[in-house]
């Protein structure tokens, strides 16, 4: 059948499609044609930058399994150049097996995953693929039953992202009701507090927020103490604030959310941070979004979740806290970040603490443990193990507990495996909750929380607290 379907491929008549296969075949040699999409993708937020993202890791996912496994197991000749006419040919031909085609593989997983995350954006791609793919027969160095081989590969290795990383929803979390909220115009009676430094590139917003809202108040971060200087801000005010505002990352946004929780301020969120987890998940991906809500008055409450440190004020978290490895990480990256990039530091901060990490002593709601690390997410989040990435629900009232345990043989090894094959969740040294209160203690020396990115203060008693419809935003 392969003889069969390459003579009648070979019989076709020399057309100008001849070049053009030869040349993108060529173009497609290591993934280059596929990433070189990735990029132009990756400069629209959104949708087109999170398809790019899961188009890259399918592709390492395919074309490990096809070219590092695949080709080994199975050992195979490739067409006899003589089956095609000259100018279809090759002037470089490939040595390896012919099975399967790594070409289609990749072609295929890309197509895959940019699928699940837009389809709109797969159909486009698709017609390229299927041109890579059957360029691999046309210009002689595959056999059909390779191709097919190879998109079988592609297809499972775009679907296996999913194990470690569920498709976005396009909708926002569930959220409590709201009723209604003051409809605002020009911004007028909005304070927002803008972090000048915020997001990758550190644009500061102020132009565009004063360009949406001429008749908001802006204040920028002064002293230690931000939520101090909003308090202060707020009670000095001539006129209080309709509405809290604020511009900023992760740990700027959730330091303003407490104030406006204590205070029963609706909050108008713009998203101006490097990553926006809560802005995402809340369902607001621009500052237009943002200002027709504030114009009509539409939003919804959602939970926050706090932690008490010893004796120290409560730390407000919107997304996640840890105990462990991960406040130790960020601190060692904010030290290498200037001279490495936010990115590598990241990196390498992650690989010297997991060398050098030791386990927790401590209770955790009065149960004795030994762990690697604690993550408490504000909700639920999915999927289950330790690289929890979605979040569909902020109404539930409840904490999303996890933790690595460290009494088990060979605990690093298999929590390194089963984060890898992400079956984490099926390991012994795993362990999920789902609490509206977490009480942990830790035994030795003093250790410290990170919230939300930012590190805490040490402490050996933390106590969380999940707060049922606490925040109310504009969306």
């Amino acid at each position: 059948m392969d003889k069969t379907l390459v003579r009648r491929s070979a019989e076709l008549p020399e057309t100008r499609v001849d070049r053009a296969l030869k040349s993108l075949t060529k173009s497609a040699n290591h993934g280059v044609l596929w990433f070189s999409v990735a990029s132009v993708l990756a400069m629209r937020k959104g949708k087109p930058r999170r398809a790019a993202l899961r188009g890259v890791v399918a592709i390492g996912f395919a074309s490990f399994s096809a070219n590092l496994i695949g080709k080994q197991l199975f050992p195979r000749r490739r067409p006899a150049a003589e089956l095609l006419p000259t100018y279809r040919r090759l002037t470089k031909r490939p040595t390896s097996s012919s099975f399967p085609s790594g070409h289609s593989a990749s072609a295929v997983a890309f197509t895959t995953a940019l699928t699940m995350e837009s389809p709109v954006l797969g159909a486009a791609v698709l017609p390229l693929a299927a041109a890579v793919a059957y360029s691999r027969v046309h210009t002689g160095v595959h056999w059909p039953t390779d191709v097919a081989a190879g998109a079988a590969i592609g297809v499972a290795a775009g679907l296996a992202t999913r194990r470690w990383w569920p498709p976005g929803a396009d909708e926002p979390a569930s959220a409590h009701p709201q009723s209604a909220l003051p409809a605002i115009e020009n911004g007028e009676g909005v304070l927002v507090l803008v972090n000048p430094g915020s997001g990758i590139d550190g644009n500061d917003p102020t132009e565009e927020i004063q360009s949406y809202w001429p008749k908001a108040t802006v204040v920028y971060p002064e002293g230690d103490s931000l939520i101090e200087h909003l308090h202060k801000t707020i009670d000095e005010a001539e006129v209080p604030p309709k509405a809290l505002g604020v511009a900023g990352g992760d740990g700027t946004v959730a330091a303003v959310s407490a104030v406006a929780a204590e205070r029963h301020l609706p909050l108008v969120l713009v998203p101006a941070g490097t990553l926006n987890h809560f802005a995402r998940d809340v369902g607001i991906d621009g500052i237009q979004s943002v200002a027709d809500a504030l114009a009509i008055g539409n939003g919804a409450r959602v939970d926050l979740s706090h932690v008490d440190v010893d004796e120290h004020p409560p730390r407000w978290f919107l997304n996640t806290a840890s105990l462990g490895g991960y406040p130790d990480m960020v601190r060692l990256r904010e030290k290498l970040t200037r001279r490495w990039g936010k990115w590598p530091a990241g990196a390498i901060a992650l690989v010297r603490v997991l060398a050098k990490s030791a386990p927790l002593h401590l209770t955790i709601n009065n149960e004795r443990h030994l762990v690697w690390m604690v993550f408490v997410g504000n909700g639920s989040y999915r999927p289950k193990g330790f690289a929890p990435t979605t979040r569909f629900e902020l109404d539930t009232g409840l904490m999303d507990v996890r933790y690595i345990r460290a009494d088990v043989p060979f605990s690093r090894l298999r929590f390194v495996f089963g984060a890898v094959l992400g079956a984490l969740h099926r390991s012994k040294t795993y362990r999920h909750l789902e609490v509206s209160e977490l009480d942990v203690k830790v035994y030795g020396k003093p250790i410290r929380i990170a919230t939300d990115g930012e590190v805490g203060p040490l402490g050996t008693r933390f106590r969380f607290t999940a707060q049922p419809a606490a925040l109310t935003v504009y969306r």
